[in-house]
C-alpha cells in the first residue's frame, strides 16, 4: 500500500526516498529561519505545525489528525475516535523537568496522531521542549537505534529504559544543526507506514 501523495508516486521505495529528501529540506528551513523558536513548546498545535511544514509538499494530510486506527505488531496506537481527547490530555501534562518531558513524549508516541511522519516530527517536538525547559537537546548520534526502538516499544509499561537512554545523550549544543538533523534519520522510525495495520475507525 502506497499512501496517496501530491507527488503522484505509486512506488513505495520511490516515495520513501522523495519523502525523506523533501522533509529534511523543510526541517532545515524551519531550523535556520527561526520558525521553531516561535512555537509553544509541548503543545499538540506546535507538533501539528512542525508536521505540516515538513510534509505539506508530500501529503494532503500534513498536520491533520488521522481518522483511521493504526497498529504495529500487537501494539495498537490510540484509537482515532478518542485521539482528540487524548491530545488535549497530553497538552495538559507537566513538562518542568526531564522525566516529565519524556513521559509527555511517550504519551504522544502512543497517540501517534498522524498517518505518516510521526517519529521525525515528534523528535523535533521533543527537542523543542527540552531546549525551552532545561536548555538541552538530544544528541541522537549517541542513541543506539535498536535500543531506542526497543525502549520506545516498552515505554508504555516501563519508562526507565527510554529515560536512561535519552538522558545519557543530552547535550547543551541546542543550536548545532548537525545535532538537530541527526534526529531526522529515518532509521529511528518504525519500519514505515507499510508495516502498520490500518483499520476503518468504525471497526
Amino acid at each position: 500500500m502506497v499512501l496517496e501523495n501530491k507527488l503522484g508516486i505509486k512506488n513505495s521505495t520511490e516515495l520513501a526516498i522523495n519523502e525523506e529528501k523533501i522533509s529534511k529540506r523543510k526541517a532545515i528551513e524551519i531550523f535556520e529561519n527561526g520558525y521553531l523558536n516561535t512555537l509553544a513548546a509541548g503543545t499538540f498545535d506546535s507538533l501539528s505545525q512542525i508536521h505540516k511544514v515538513m510534509f505539506e509538499d508530500i501529503y494532503y494530510f500534513a498536520g491533520q489528525i488521522r481518522t483511521v486506527n493504526i497498529a504495529k505488531g500487537n501494539f495498537r496506537f490510540a484509537s482515532a475516535i478518542y485521539l482528540e481527547t487524548a491530545l488535549k490530555q497530553i497538552d495538559k501534562m507537566p513538562q518542568s523537568n526531564f522525566d516529565e518531558i519524556i513521559e509527555k513524549y511517550i504519551e504522544m508516541n502512543i497517540a501517534h496522531p498522524f498517518l505518516e511522519g510521526n517519529g521525525r516530527s515528534m523528535r523535533i517536538w521533543l527537542d523543542l521542549i527540552l531546549k525551552k525547559e532545561i536548555g538541552k537537546v538530544i544528541d541522537w548520534s549517541k542513541v543506539d537505534k535498536e535500543d531506542y526502538l526497543f525502549a520506545m516499544e516498552r515505554s508504555p509499561i516501563k519508562t526507565i529504559e527510554i529515560k536512561t537512554l535519552l538522558k545519557n545523550a543530552l547535550t547543551d549544543e541546542t543550536d548545532n544543526r548537525e545535532v538537530y538533523m541527526k534526529g531526522l534519520d529515518t532509521s529511528y522510525n518504525y519500519e514505515g507506514y507499510n508495516s502498520f495495520k490500518t483499520e476503518d475507525i468504525n471497526n
